[in-house]
């Protein structure tokens, strides 16, 4: 049982918009928190694995979702509160602009998450080119919602001493609102970039020097202490509680060996942590394999393929054709296999990158090329219209897709799909969920706290696979 409390001390560092700079920020102010020797509770904002993978490590730890639009207020709590309680300050990092939201009701923004956990707002405003009109906007995020509890600003991308200063006085003498760090124009080497933001932590070998990189610039041009003080000094002085949450400490016990695979490497990364601990919560050992490293699946009674970026391990995924064909024959013969995007074009027939062919797995009868332009970008909602392994028909569930991969050539119909996208482009004909035998594989991400069926029936798929193959 959670005991009533004033919340917990910690910030939202949110922007007037996407590319503001709140993650280099948002990961320099962990990672340099931790080097003081705090224990930083990491979350990010939104339907994200890069941005949640980088605050991870600055933190050490886990980076925990808390997505509004995914997951519903209570389970939100319980997860903000759970994950918070051996930590000294939780960092939250927004995504998009602080109001933005998928409509204009605001109910699924970073705003009103703000609110929900009763956490204090950091803005960062990037100010290129700009001084006054910056404490316009500031001013205005204040008067836009009084019930949010904006309480600093950190300038990003400014020009020099000349610039800081009148920025700082605009904001300080219009908005009455604290500047707690002014950063300069930053070099771009220490953290590249790709078309769904800062790369992968596992893609480069110096990740741990970025992370560093963030970290110095934090100490340098930031106040952490007033940082710090002002997640413990609005705890103590709120006045709201959240409600009172029971939560059951689940201990995961191995059902009768049940062994779940989860390709995990450089080119499939994208796990919620969430989805991971609720596959262990409903009774399976996890198994993590690499067709980058491997040349064949251990013992498993069934597999688990996130998303990544395959199109950039092509090669070396074609080369293991003893991997592929190991999981083709085990998927014909039953095995229950969940993929989500990226692990659905490596259960294709081939991926087609600048004209030339690249073998895959070939579990299913379809062909992926690439675009220059997303094919699939946001938030979806899929309604269960057809039998399967692991949704109930007449079930609606909500994701999220990101891909640039689209459909070249396919021999499957609409009969072999077994989600209708309510929003969302899907993988062809507005449907998702691509099915085969004990196979499902999707564009649609999900999260495990979304639809907690999904974890428990890929362990009871695991276990009457188990039993045919005694």
């Amino acid at each position: 049982m959670l005991k009533q409390q004033r919340g917990f001390p910690g910030i939202v560092i949110s922007g007037l918009r996407g590319g503001s700079g709140k993650t280099i920020i948002s990961i320099g102010i962990i990672s340099a928190l931790t080097g003081q020797g705090k224990s930083i509770a990491p979350f990010k904002k939104g339907p994200d694995y890069i941005d949640a993978g980088w605050l991870a490590l600055a933190a050490g730890h886990p980076c925990y979702n808390l997505d509004t639009f995914l997951i519903d207020q209570n389970q939100i709590l319980k997860s903000f509160y759970s994950h918070t309680s051996n930590n000294q300050i939780a960092v939250i990092e927004g995504n998009r602009g602080l109001y933005d939201c998928i409509d204009t009701s605001g109910a699924t923004s970073t705003a009103e998450l703000a609110k929900l956990i009763n956490a204090p707002v950091i803005l960062c405003v990037d100010c290129t080119k700009a001084t006054r009109t910056i404490a316009a906007l500031v001013c205005g995020c204040l008067m836009f919602d009084p019930g949010l509890s904006i309480k600093g600003v950190i300038l990003n991308r400014i020009a020099g001493p000349r610039h800081e200063n009148i920025l700082r006085k605009s904001i300080e003498q219009h908005c009455n609102v604290k500047v707690l760090g002014a950063v300069p124009k930053l070099k771009k080497d220490n953290f590249p970039e790709r078309h769904m933001g800062l790369v992968p932590t596992h893609e480069h070998e110096w990740a741990n020097q970025s992370v560093q990189a963030a970290s110095d610039m934090a100490n340098r041009y930031l106040d952490l202490n007033a940082i710090t003080n002002l997640a413990t000094q609005h705890t103590q002085l709120t006045t709201s509680s959240p409600p009172a949450i029971t939560t059951r400490k689940t201990v995961s016990r191995v059902q009768n060996g049940i062994r779940i695979g989860i390709i995990k490497d450089s080119a499939f990364q994208f796990y919620y942590p969430e989805n991971i601990e609720a596959i262990q919560a409903a009774g399976a050992e996890l198994i993590y394999i690499s067709p980058l490293t491997e040349t064949s699946l251990p013992r498993i009674h069934a597999l688990y393929i996130g998303g990544g970026f395959p199109e950039t391990h092509a090669n070396e995924l074609s080369r293991n054709q003893e991997f592929r064909n190991q999981i083709k024959s085990l998927a014909q013969k039953g095995l229950p296999v969940y993929a989500e995007c990226g692990g659905l074009m490596y259960l294709g027939k081939e991926l087609v990158l600048d004209s030339k062919s690249y073998p895959m797995a070939g579990v299913l009868p379809v062909v992926f090329g690439f675009s220059r332009k997303p094919q699939g970008h946001g938030y979806t909602i899929c309604f269960v219209d057809r039998e399967n392994p692991y949704f109930d028909v007449g079930t609606t569930f909500r994701g999220h897709e990101f891909h640039y991969s689209k459909v070249l050539e396919s021999h499957a119909t609409n009969q072999d799909t077994v989600f209708s996208m309510k929003r969302g482009a899907g993988f062809q004909n507005g449907r998702d969920g691509l099915c085969y035998k004990n196979v499902l594989a999707t564009y649609t991400h999900i999260h495990a706290l979304s639809i907690p069926s999904w974890a428990k029936a890929l362990v009871r798929n695991a276990k009457t696979w188990q039993k045919l193959m005694k």
